[in-house]
């Protein structure tokens, strides 16, 4: 078993973190906010005082947090965890960021002799729960290798993506395409409901016939029709629209780096947009749902 420390507890954080905990591992967590290093802490980690404390002699550090800037200020600068690391440590940055500012990161742990991944996630907070999540690994061979041993902790599916980045396009290839094919199922489902059939007996139409998506299969976004999904719970918990206008930020952020188009993904980002900017954004993102069913009322 390994010593890790833990930085982010957040939803996702949070949950991945007790997996390493119920699994054997040593952890030590840190996080602004007292009551999930208290969760924590009645989990069986130990609480620290601050990122560089809980990063203290350990041989992985793992780190979940919001956006570029705050993974950027975790690592780099005289204060950053790069700065009081050494070779023996490696670091796994699971957030959903943008992969300029992962590239960056990487390479200043290279420069330094740190093995360093990105290492974002697909699954949601359930997964996350249950140590199911996909891991889209991007880094040297060798740190991919050495990272398994936690990775395996928390997740289910673990794919090396590519070098220091990959991680994050991987990432943002997937959540483009989840926020497209959910705006299409959500479609989909209100148009059958508008002619009279039953929203469950549509999916199950359509998971066995060539409409069959994940968002059907696990989450489905009608009311009723899936008991543990977020529709079924006024949706709540889940994966916030707040974070899907984010991660559609970034997916399109690449796309025009690279020279892509990808008309579908700016109509979604536009839609999601607009269902945030309606006072939804704390919402799971399948109740775009309900921004559809507005249009009836546009006549």
């Amino acid at each position: 078993m390994a010593k890790v420390a833990f930085i982010g507890l957040g939803n996702m954080g949070g949950p991945m973190a007790l997996n390493l905990v119920r699994t054997g591992h040593e952890v030590a967590v840190f996080d602004l906010s007292a009551a999930a290093c208290e969760s924590l802490r009645q989990g069986g980690a130990a609480v620290a005082g601050s990122a560089v404390e809980a990063a203290a002699a350990v041989d992985y550090v793992v780190t979940m947090l919001p956006a570029g800037k705050h993974v950027a200020a975790t690592y780099l600068g005289e204060d950053g965890l790069l700065a009081h690391l050494d070779s023996a440590t490696t670091a796994l940055d699971c957030s959903t960021i943008d992969a300029a500012t992962a590239r960056r990161v990487g390479e200043a742990a290279a420069a330094r002799g740190i093995g360093f991944m990105d290492a974002p996630v697909s699954g949601g907070v359930a997964a996350a729960a249950a140590g199911t999540l996909a891991f889209m690994c991007g880094g040297s061979e060798a740190i991919f290798e050495r990272a398994r041993l936690i990775l395996t902790d928390m997740g289910a599916n673990i794919f090396h993506a590519g070098p220091a980045g990959a991680g994050q396009v991987a990432k943002g290839c997937n959540n483009m395409l989840l926020a497209i094919h959910m705006i299409g199922t959500c479609e989909a489902l209100e148009m059958g409901v508008r002619n009279g059939l039953d929203p469950a007996v549509l999916s199950q139409i359509m998971l066995a016939s060539s409409g069959r998506n994940w968002s059907l299969e696990v989450y489905n976004p009608y009311p009723g029709v899936m008991e543990k999904a977020p529709a079924s719970n006024d949706y709540k918990p889940g994966f916030m629209v707040d974070l899907m206008v984010k991660d559609l930020g970034l997916a399109l952020d690449i796309a025009r780096h690279s020279g892509c188009d990808n008309p579908m993904g700016h109509l979604a980002q536009t839609l999601y947009s607009e269902h945030q900017a309606a006072g939804n954004g704390q919402l799971d993102f399948s109740s775009i749902l309900r921004r559809l069913q507005r249009t009836e009322d546009r006549g």
